[in-house]
């Protein structure tokens, strides 16, 4: 039949195994599921981010200079939890379309070189490793917060920290590392996802969201499983009428009522009344 992956590092390990002939069964990328990475990564880490820092710290958030590293889908939605917090958001990023957005957005883009002798919190959102350095931490005011929602434990240094610091345990998936000057940062969830180590991660609602993709990917997977529709060693988005079925079903819950074309309208456009109503090629 096939797989189905969720996540945006695990999607990325997918492209790769294709790209390598590696690959040896189809693949559904969910993650790139509007109704996945626009709601699961946005909206979900807008939600669990905040909860993550105030049930590990609770650090007044207003007036503290945050960094977010990344502006991809999670970086967008930790930058909006920081400022309805009250914080000066700092952006890096690498993606001169994602810094745009970001300006565009009001926050200040620039390197972590520049803020990270002045900022309070630093958040690394990247899904690459070595964002926060050792060396780098050791230049950050004492007691800056510093978190990881990007993926694994890697996105901050936390073996070059540990080789540089004595440790002290504030409390359980919190820890000050304490350096030789005698200035320390507090790291959550040992540099893991501290929405997941220091929180309860999604609310379930958007969590839905994206099981309702897996399960209609596996659907679609077994349906097809002898059309040749999904080919084997290849990757495929969901089809754009089921990421819409998605959003059909939890729009209820929210009390929302859809608006119809009419027969007129529908061959005025070109789509059909019940949808797809968007290309492949839509950025929401």
């Amino acid at each position: 039949m096939g797989v189905s992956e969720e996540t945006t590092t695990g999607v990325h390990r997918l492209y790769v195994m294709e790209k390598e002939g590696a690959l040896l069964f189809p693949a559904v990328n969910v993650n790139d599921s509007v109704t996945k990475s626009k709601f699961d990564n946005l909206y979900g880490c807008k939600h669990s981010l905040s909860d993550g820092i105030m049930r590990a710290t609770d650090v007044m958030m207003a007036g503290k200079k945050a960094v977010i590293c990344g502006y991809g889908d999670v970086g967008k939605g930790c930058a909006a939890a920081m400022r309805s917090q009250g914080s000066v958001v700092y952006v890096t990023e690498i993606d001169p379309i994602c810094a745009l957005q970001a300006c565009m957005e009001g926050y200040t883009v620039t390197t972590l070189e520049e803020v990270v002798g002045v900022a309070d919190i630093f958040i690394t959102t990247t899904g690459n490793k070595g964002i926060l350095m050792a060396d780098t931490m050791q230049k950050m005011k004492n007691n800056a917060i510093v978190g990881n929602i990007g993926h694994f434990d890697n996105e901050i240094d936390m073996d070059g920290l540990m080789k540089i610091t004595k440790r002290t345990n504030i409390k359980p998936q919190v820890d000050k590392f304490t350096f030789e000057h005698g200035a320390g940062v507090i790291v959550l969830a040992e540099g893991r996802l501290l929405n997941l180590g220091c929180a309860t991660g999604h609310p379930s609602f958007v969590m839905s969201c994206s099981f309702t993709n897996q399960v209609l990917a596996q659907i679609e997977l077994w349906n097809e499983r002898d059309s040749g529709k999904y080919a084997r060693g290849k990757v495929y988005v969901l089809p754009k009428v089921l990421d819409e079925k998605v959003a059909r079903l939890h729009l209820p819950s929210l009390g929302a009522k859809l608006t119809t074309l009419s027969k007129e309208q529908s061959d005025y456009v070109g789509i059909p009344v019940d949808g797809p109503y968007k290309p492949d090629t839509y950025r929401y």
